[in-house]
């Protein structure tokens, strides 16, 4: 078996919610928005087109023809207003299967993503891109079934609603969850079924818990979590590795760095998501490694 045929890769290309912050305040975890790969099996698995996909579209570059599947979690602009900037769908000669939940309004991923590229939001319609597109509608709940991989679903607590995933392989498990927010007197039963003994979770712990309960500027209701909250998920759920997740634009390196100490107390093994970290799942003592 080759290396990349045994392999269970992790790669983050963009990190923040709600729009992108580049900048010498956040150049140490990054600035784009939500966007992940997955390398399994000798398959390309891509999660969320927010900011973070343009990059990841110059890496894939060197690789053409590709063969990849991507994975809206929904259609909100911090995780898909990378797709008009992926190179590699205006190629022709590669192919991508796009999965999205339909939405509450009936639309498909297709229509929202084909409505950002419109005048006169933007210059060129989705119709240009030379790619081989083909759009998937997922029920939720449903399992998508990748060769050997198998990728369930489930929704989310968000506005518009969201769907969070569950890839298996080769018995490891990742988990990833954003966006969404938690509830004030339990634990979200999707979201427990979604990690439970999952190797590495990724999480929305876009707050604090002082955020998201001020008095003064409440984040109640607005779909999202906290990083108090991913710790309680992680211990309920027999999680192996915590990735916090989904970081606000507010918060600098350092805010980051007090979030990634004060979560690492109550949870050891977690780390805080970096733009250009990997996590390797088939070797399960190996740290997270971020590259330059």
């Amino acid at each position: 078996m080759s290396d990349t045929q045994n392999q269970f890769l992790i790669r983050f290309w963009g990190v923040r919610g709600s729009i992108a912050c580049p900048g010498p305040q956040t150049v140490r975890y990054g600035g784009n928005t939500s966007c992940l790969e997955m390398r399994i099996d000798g398959q390309l698995l891509i999660f969320d087109g927010g900011t973070g996909l343009r990059v990841l579209g110059m890496k894939l570059l060197s690789e053409m023809p590709l063969d990849a599947k991507l994975f809206f979690t929904h259609s909100h602009w911090d995780h898909i207003q990378g797709f008009p900037f992926f190179v590699p769908a205006f190629v022709p000669g590669n192919k991508f299967e796009i999965y999205g939940a339909i939405a509450p309004n009936g639309s498909t991923i297709e229509q929202r993503l084909n409505d950002q590229m419109l005048h006169p939001n933007f210059p060129v319609p989705l119709q240009i891109m030379g790619a081989d597109l083909k759009f998937c509608d997922i029920e939720v709940g449903e399992t998508v079934q990748v060769k050997d991989i198998k990728v369930e679903t489930a929704l989310l607590n968000h506005p518009g609603e969201a769907v969070g995933y569950r890839v298996s392989w080769g018995g490891k498990v990742a988990a990833y969850i954003s966006d969404t927010e938690h509830y004030p007197d339990r634990l979200d039963e999707n979201v427990l079924w979604l990690s439970r003994d999952a190797d590495v979770m990724i999480y929305d712990a876009t707050y604090t818990d002082s955020e998201y309960n001020s008095e003064k500027s409440s984040k109640v209701g607005w779909g999202h979590s906290t990083w108090q909250e991913a710790v309680k998920v992680a211990k309920a759920a027999n999680v192996k590795r915590l990735v916090i997740f989904h970081h606000d634009p507010l918060h600098n390196d350092d805010f980051m760095d007090e979030v990634a100490q004060n979560t690492k107390e109550l949870f050891p093994n977690s780390v805080v998501a970096q733009e250009g970290m990997v996590i390797d799942l088939m070797e399960a003592q190996q740290p997270p490694v971020v590259h330059a």
